[in-house]
Formats: C-alpha cells, sequence, structure tokens
C-alpha cells in the first residue's frame, strides 16, 4: 500500500504484515496478519510519530521518501519501544542523523539498553507541546499501556490522536485503512477483541486510566499503531476498549466458556452432557478444544463470558497437558467477577498427592462446583453424568451467567 493522507499534511506511512505466523512470538496471525502503522507530518518541522518492525524496511522508507526527502527529518516520535514500533531505528538514524528522538523519560534508557542510541534523545514531560508550524503536538504519559515508557501523541489543530497500542488490533489492512470506508468492519472488531485479551487486557487499569485522562480531550481521529485508522465513529472503539477493560474488575456478559480436552473421548461425552444442560436455558455457550485450539482464540471468550466451564481428564497424574497451558495462559485474561466449574475424567484409582492438591483447589475456585466421574460417564455411569448435567444447570442461577434452569 502507499502511503495516504489521513488529513491535511498528515500521513500513514505504515506496512503491512501477512507473513508473520505469530505475533510477539506467541499469537497466531497466519490468516489476519497485522499492519504496524506510522505517522508522517509534513509541516514547517516534518515529524514521523512511530517507526515499524524490521520487516518491510525498503518499502516503509519509501513512504516516507514519497512525501519528503528522509534527511529533512526534523524529529522522530517514540510512542513505545517494542521493536515491532522501533525496528527500523537504526536504519532511520543512518539516514537521518539529526533528527532528535522524543520519547517519554522511560524511553531515553530503554533506548540505551535496547539500541545503544544515547545521543540526540529528549525526553518530554507529560502535557509538553511541540509546535511544528502549523499543527501543535502534546505528549500525555499512558505508562502501561502497553509497556511502562508507553505515551500517545495528540495533533490539537486537527484533533488527531495517536494512540499507539490502545485501540489497535490484529488484521493486516485490506485496502482501506478507514473504519468508514472497511467492507468487513466485524472481522475488524473481532480481532481488535482478540488483540485486547492477548495483548493489552492484563493492563485494564491502566487503559481505563488513559481513557478517563483523555475523556476531555476533543479528538476526531484517532490512529493506533495497529489495524483500523477511526475517524467516522472513533467513539465505538473508545467505548469497545472501556468496556472490555471494565470486565477486570466488573460484570461480564450472559453466557459460558466451556473448554475441555479428550484422549479417548470419555470426557468429551462428558462435555456433551454438561452442554445438553446447558442448551434448554438459552445461555449463550462457547465450546473449545483445548488440545486443538490456540488459546489464543479460546482467550476473548474468557474475559467476556461470566461463567466459566472446564474438563480434561488426568494424564500421569495430573491435569492434562493442554489443559495445563490454557489455565495457565488464562490466569492474567480472566475477569475477577467470573463463576468457574470443573468435571474431570479420572484414568486411574490413585493418584499423586499434587492433582489431589490441585483438585481441591480447583474445586474452590467458583460457586459452580467440581465433578469428577472415573470411567465413560455416558456408557456406564448414567448417573453420574446426570449429576454433571445438573451440577452446571445449578450455575445458571447466578444473575451474572443466565436465568435459571428450567
Amino acid at each position: 500500500m502507499p502511503a495516504v493522507e489521513i488529513k491535511p499534511n498528515v500521513y500513514w506511512i505504515g506496512v503491512n504484515d501477512r507473513t508473520t505466523d505469530l505475533f510477539e512470538g506467541l499469537w497466531p496471525i497466519t490468516k489476519e496478519g497485522v499492519s504496524y502503522n506510522a505517522y508522517l507530518i509534513n509541516d514547517e518541522k516534518k515529524i514521523i510519530i512511530d517507526l515499524a518492525k524490521a520487516l518491510k524496511t525498503d518499502e516503509f522508507f519509501d513512504h516516507i521518501a514519497e512525501i519528503v526527502p528522509i534527511p529533512e527529518i526534523d524529529y522522530v516520535v517514540i510512542n513505545h519501544m517494542e521493536p515491532d514500533h522501533t525496528g527500523v531505528l537504526r536504519t532511520f538514524r543512518k539516514m537521518a542523523p539529526k533528527a532528535p528522538i522524543l520519547g517519554s523519560p522511560k524511553t531515553k534508557a530503554m533506548l540505551e539498553s535496547f539500541y545503544g542510541i544515547t545521543e540526540n534523545v529528549r525526553a518530554v514531560k507529560d502535557g509538553e507541546m511541540l509546535s511544528l508550524g502549523q499543527m501543535t503536538l502534546q505528549f500525555f504519559s499512558t505508562p502501561l499501556v502497553h509497556w511502562p515508557e508507553t505515551m500517545m501523541t495528540y495533533e490539537t489543530s486537527q484533533r488527531l490522536l495517536f494512540s499507539c497500542d490502545a485501540f489497535g488490533g490484529y488484521g493486516a489492512l485490506r485496502g482501506a485503512i478507514f473504519d468508514d470506508e472497511c467492507e468487513d468492519l466485524d472481522f475488524y472488531q473481532k480481532e481488535t477483541l482478540r488483540y485486547y485479551v492477548n495483548i493489552m487486557a492484563k493492563f485494564s487499569r491502566p487503559g481505563l486510566k488513559a481513557i478517563e485522562k483523555l475523556a476531555d480531550v476533543p479528538v476526531d481521529i484517532i490512529a493506533p499503531s495497529h489495524g483500523l485508522i477511526w475517524r467516522q465513529n472513533h467513539q465505538l472503539i473508545v467505548n469497545l476498549y472501556k468496556k472490555w477493560a471494565e470486565y477486570a474488575t466488573g460484570p461480564t456478559e450472559a453466557g459460558i466458556t466451556l473448554i475441555y480436552g479428550s484422549m479417548y473421548g470419555n470426557t468429551e461425552n462428558m462435555m456433551n452432557a454438561v452442554a445438553q444442560g446447558i442448551s434448554p436455558t438459552g445461555v449463550p455457550l462457547e465450546i473449545f478444544d483445548a488440545a486443538r485450539t490456540h488459546v489464543s482464540h479460546i482467550l476473548p471468550s474468557l474475559w467476556t463470558k461470566a461463567g466459566v466451564m472446564i474438563g480434561a481428564p488426568t494424564y500421569e497424574g495430573t491435569l492434562f497437558p493442554p489443559m495445563a497451558q490454557v489455565l495457565e495462559m488464562a490466569a492474567p485474561q480472566t475477569s475477577a467477577e467470573q463463576e468457574n466449574c470443573l468435571f474431570r475424567q479420572l484414568r486411574v484409582e490413585r493418584r499423586g498427592p499434587e492433582a489431589s492438591a490441585e483438585d481441591r483447589r480447583t474445586g474452590e475456585v467458583g460457586t459452580g462446583g467440581f465433578f469428577r466421574v472415573r470411567g465413560q460417564a455416558q456408557r456406564r455411569r448414567p448417573a453420574k453424568r446426570e449429576g454433571v448435567r445438573g451440577c452446571f444447570c445449578r450455575t445458571h442461577q447466578s444473575p451474572r451467567i443466565g436465568p435459571h434452569y428450567p
């Protein structure tokens, strides 16, 4: 994609990434891709806001050169030090050695540790203004949205907020870069939720503080570091982020996330019994096989649904490893007000003390209960099968999950 003018003399100069399989080496984006958004303001003073990952370096600098010769750049603003924002910094420094780097005080220290850069670096203060000629920038400190040094940059005359990771999402840009030009906004909203839960959910409280801090700042366009630029309905993405962040400490949506793992089909039979118990209630239900679904795609459901149900066999005296991995990854990304329940199929009569202790701990985490079944729950243990079903029917009595079982 070529550079795109988003406001008079303000340009998107980012690049798309459709070849990276795992964002941050962890989260799958093979099908969706991601964009690394950067911006150029061509005023009396010429400034770049954020850079890009060292992936398509030539394309990135070609975008700049379409608008202004690179040695004429007067400043570069680093909102965030993560390498998907700064990967081309060393190359840029060689091409524009006189351009000062502006960032938060913590950015200054990180530039030395990341890239060995110590000269021509200036820390900006929270609320500080910088005149570019016709336009003026203001810097807002927003620590831990998503790293400690993170800040946002605001252009006052055209009311443009360069929000860094906040309000961003997965998904390479498909020709259109604006929300009002996007033909598949549902795709981007879904991938924005997945991005939020994967990347930002742990920092929900700092995120809410940042939203509150900027609440009185007049904004017409939100330009994040990943995903769509929000110019027609920027309040939509703010409201979504605010709602998701509030799930960290407050009520979530009615519904149940059912995660299971099954080695030979026995726990799957139990899962089916549980699902049959839920179905007549009309409570929204999402089901995930822990061994076949990447945790990245499970976390959004865990974050947004009020009820969590987990079913897994034992494996060598402990929890089924794929389920253990999901639960470990999910620990920072679950709501404080969720109700939890475990059902478990035991393969052997005697288990180690670690498994028993784990069972007790897991059984105590929620009001739904804890159920263990030996053998085949459906065929050999019909009473237990109904017990499992009944156990989860009782959880529906919580108003946070859904209505009473009829």
